[in-house]
């Protein structure tokens, strides 16, 4: 047996014999056979290639006997010559069948890898934003790798050995048999020798290769939380870092020393399968030396029987556990398909139509809407969580009866204590969720029956914690407008009030904001947000208390920029400063999922309710501390 195939082994007997108990969906493996159908052809010639080098295991050790016995012993060169050119020849077609079989394998294998990728990253795409907040991120990857991979095998490298195997084993056996049924029967008996210690080290491997995952997963985990910009920072105003250092290196020990231990297994089950087929063939020699000095064998057969064996132990053993190879891929596929079979609760309906264009911006309705957040069964699967499910059942009410209309070009105001609904309301008009009761229209038309497409670019979202990719300016801003040119990309930047900054750094649109734009400050992400919303232009604007991170100069500068940019639009604004409730067409005061109180600033006022109370609150000492001149700008 070569290196290769001792190191497929020892990964086969590393795999959890557990998985054998799995049980599969109905259906999964005729799933497959439809993934491997546009590969059909290159699978094909694969298996026959794997079967022809098969064959060359056997032809091998028959060329050396005849070199020997119709060759060497009787003397006769030209015999000797032929087959070993024949030999050679064989040793060449054996590497052209290796090279053939790796090209075949990478491009059925790679191809379904990246079917299976891109197919799951275009559905967790179109997941709802329930999905995210209760799905581990590094589960998610893990289905997009790990199992990608351990499903492609299933095309490959399991498939593969198992027809090579099967067929190597067949014919190595026919042809043992055939030379001397006496040697090949004594070498079947020394079987049970060499596979159980296999099976017992292959056991300590699988525990060893568990606790190994679990190790480097906490590892990972470590260094995924302090890398991370907001966990270094907490790390660095709270922790200390010889305790984090110390933390560190203990769990980092801990892989170190169970690699050690596995390396050591690993060598012990390479030495005793050695051993023991080193047993097995001097056996083999011992018996059939007897019989070629009896003159009952001849030399190049014992020889040839010797080269067999070796032959005959490796594809057995591994046979012996293609059980656990099998299912082993199967499962991982199971497991792509499970999120797969995962339906969006917010998708696009088989007729949906575009969102109407108009020369005005269209009005919003929300018509006696009620809604709950769903049940972590309906958004996310267990298997995806870090932790057990405890909150299964449906999510609480959390509007009730809800209904008003921002009429074309108006500025609604959202105002209430934290948790009343506001951000929920603002969520449903973009259909990052879908109303359980009543209906949330734009222009007219129901959301849920209009095109996402259509639905995202009509509708401008700014929200508290903006996001922005690690990238530079010039893509984040790009993100709302793909192929917008430079001059736009600045006239956006201006019209947020921070060109200014943009054109004072060394790279200017092509600076690279950082993870999540952490190289910025709070106020200039919000600022660069909301030039992103600029480019976008659209009809429709939802503004999540998109100035609470800014001060009151920025935030001066930002509310004249969204003066000209929410001319002609209809917004929607969740409200925590004095100065956008004083420009709201209609003010709506949420209560527990209600609106309680609806009108204007001064109306609101002079009914000494529940704004007046909110009024005196959170808006009052703005008012005091704040002096507002003709153009808008506050004075100390």
């Amino acid at each position: 047996m070569d290196g290769s195939s001792n190191f497929a082994m020892m990964a086969s007997f590393r795999r959890d014999p557990s998985v054998k108990h799995e049980k599969l969906k109905p259906g999964t493996v005729r799933r497959i056979l439809g993934y491997a159908t546009p590969y059909k052809r290159d699978l094909v010639l694969f298996l026959l290639l794997n079967a022809v080098a098969a064959v060359s295991v056997v032809a091998g050790p028959l060329l050396i006997q005849a070199i020997i016995d119709k060759g060497v012993v009787p003397g006769n060169r030209e015999v000797v010559v032929w087959l070993a050119l024949g030999l050679a020849g064989l040793a060449l077609l054996d590497a052209v069948l290796s090279l053939a079989q790796r090209w075949y394998s990478a491009r059925i294998g790679e191809g379904l890898i990246y079917d299976l990728r891109t197919q799951v990253f275009d559905h967790v795409q179109r997941m709802p934003v329930a999905f995210f907040m209760r799905t581990q991120t590094g589960s998610l990857v893990s289905r997009l790798n790990n199992d990608v991979i351990g499903a492609q095998r299933a095309l490959t490298t399991t498939l593969s050995s198992v027809v090579s195997n099967v067929i190597s084993f067949v014919l190595v056996l026919i042809a043992m048999l055939y030379l001397s049924w006496l040697v090949t029967l004594i070498a079947l008996v020394l079987l049970p020798v060499f596979v159980v210690p296999a099976k017992l080290v292959g056991r300590k491997l699988q525990r060893i290769s568990r606790e190994q995952m679990v190790l480097d997963a906490e590892m990972g985990s470590l260094m995924t939380e302090r890398f991370n910009v907001s966990g270094a920072m907490l790390a660095k105003l709270y922790g200390r870092p010889g305790e984090e250092s110390a933390k560190f290196s203990h769990r980092a020990s801990r892989v170190r020393d169970i690699g050690i231990v596995g390396a050591m297994y690993g060598r012990v089950f390479f030495t005793a399968l050695t051993l023991v087929a080193s047993l097995a063939t001097a056996m083999v020699y011992g018996v059939g030396g007897v019989l070629a000095v009896g003159g009952t064998l001849q030399i190049g057969t014992l020889v040839a029987l010797a080269a067999l064996l070796g032959r005959m132990y490796g594809p057995l053993t591994a046979l012996s556990n293609v059980q656990v190879d099998v299912m082993t891929a199967l499962v991982s596929f199971d497991r792509v398909f499970e999120v797969l079979d995962l339906e969006p609760m917010v998708s696009e309906r088989e007729k949906a139509v575009p969102l109407k264009r108009t020369a005005t911006a269209p009005g919003v309705t929300f018509d006696d809407v009620s809604f709950r957040y769903p049940a972590a069964d309906e958004v996310s699967l267990a298997s995806l969580e870090s932790i057990a499910r405890s909150d299964t059942a449906p999510g609480r009410p959390v509007l009730h009866g809800i209904s008003f209309t921002a009429e074309p070009g108006q500025l609604v105001a959202l105002v209430g204590h934290s948790g009343a609904g506001k951000s929920t309301m603002t969520h449903l008009v973009s259909r990052l969720y879908d109303v359980n009761e009543g209906a949330v229209r734009i222009g007219g038309q129901d959301v849920r029956d209009l095109t996402m497409e259509s639905l995202a670019g009509s509708i401008g979202v700014v929200t508290q914690d903006a996001h922005l990719f690690h990238d530079s300016i010039r893509e984040n801003l790009g993100y709302a407008r793909p192929g917008a040119t430079d001059e736009e990309l600045w006239e956006a930047l201006e019209g947020a009030q921070i060109r200014e900054l943009v054109e004072a750094m060394p790279d200017g649109l092509d600076t690279v904001v950082g993870d999540r734009g952490y190289r910025l400050s709070g106020g200039e992400k919000q600022r660069m947000a909301i030039a992103r919303l600029l480019l976008k232009e659209p009809a429709v604007v939802v503004l999540d208390e998109a100035t609470a991170h800014l001060d009151s100069e920025s935030e001066a500068a930002v509310q004249r920029a969204l003066q000209t940019a929410l001319v002609g639009r209809t917004s929607l604004v969740i409200a925590h400063r004095l100065s956008t409730i004083r420009e709201a067409d209609q003010i709506l005061v949420i209560e527990d999922g209600r609106i309680a109180e609806r009108g204007r600033h001064e109306e609101l006022l002079a009914k000494g309710g529940l704004y007046t109370e909110l009024y005196r609150v959170q808006f009052a000492q703005q008012e005091q501390r704040l002096l507002v001149d003709d153009q808008g700008v506050y004075l100390p």
